[in-house]
């Protein structure tokens, strides 16, 4: 082999060597391209999953929020990680640049996000101490309102202890039928009036003064006798009445006489006579005519 020869085989050589380098190289670098290509990709998912789990977060947090401005304001940042999920979707992986920006973006919503995570806690236990203060108040409240209740009827049954302390009474009650010269008579056909004698007994609880003696005769087939069909007020209503007579009381027992003239054919038989005082029915008393 001559020098010419030789020297040509060993540049072709060196070239080959060199191009077999270049090809190696070259290789690696795709290698090493791809493998970028790779990590930002999978990087960008990473980064798109944080995105929506920031999400789902804020869309947990709005349904228990109660307080509109802090609701507004979770609204807003909201709006801000969808705006930025989009921009993130239309970003290609490789561009670098973009990705770190919307990494330094999620940071700092993240930050914004702990901000309001502490709001809420706040608010809520807020809340839940209004929510016991007010089950507290309401506890007290019914308890206030028992008790009340429990005056009130207490209150209720003194008032009527009292009422039932203070009515009058009528005993001694007695019938006895008077001809036209109001004589006493037994004859039943020569009755003309009947006088009827009781006494309003003695009650120290009873506020003297003047009292109205209300009557009611009831014959035996249960009609009531009387004149002008006057009434008087009993139990929220009005109620007839045969007599009635006008008296001062003094708290000490007084004796009374009413007068019924017969205008009227009396009944043979079995009557009743009621008397009432201040609205009470203070004594039923049954006398018979014959």
């Amino acid at each position: 082999m001559n020098k010419k020869t030789f020297i040509l085989v060993a540049v072709i050589a060196v070239l080959v060597i060199g191009i077999a380098f270049l090809l190696v190289q070259n290789h690696q670098q795709q290698e090493n391209i791809n493998a970028m290509a790779e990590t930002m990709e999978f990087e960008k998912e990473q980064l798109e999953e944080e995105y929506e789990d920031l999400a789902l977060q804020y869309d947990g947090y709005q349904i228990n929020i109660k307080n509109d401005s802090l609701a507004d304001l979770l609204a807003q940042e909201k709006q801000r990680v969808q705006d930025l999920r989009e921009e993130l979707r239309i970003t290609k992986a490789t561009d670098a640049k973009k990705i770190n920006a919307l990494k330094k973006e999620l940071a700092t919503i993240r930050e914004v996000m702990v901000q309001y995570v502490h709001q809420i806690d706040s608010l809520d236990r807020q809340n839940k101490q209004l929510v016991r203060e007010n089950r507290e108040v309401r506890e007290q409240f019914a308890a206030v309102q028992e008790e009340n209740q429990s005056l009130a009827e207490e209150k209720t049954k003194l008032t009527e202890v009292v009422s039932r302390a203070s009515m009058l009474e009528v005993a001694e009650f007695s019938c006895t039928t008077l001809n036209k010269r109001d004589r006493k008579t037994s004859f039943f056909s020569q009755i003309q009036k009947l006088q009827f004698d009781f006494s309003i007994l003695k009650n120290i609880t009873t506020q003297p003064g003047m009292k109205t003696v209300y009557m009611r005769l009831i014959a035996p087939d249960g009609e009531l006798l009387t004149k002008d069909d006057s009434t008087f007020p009993f139990e929220n209503g009005q109620l007839e009445y045969s007599l009635k007579k006008d008296f001062e009381y003094s708290g000490e027992k007084q004796a009374l006489v009413m007068y019924w003239p017969v205008e009227e054919i009396l009944q043979k038989g079995i009557y009743n006579a009621e008397f009432f005082i201040d609205g009470n029915l203070i004594g039923t008393f049954p006398f018979q005519l014959k």
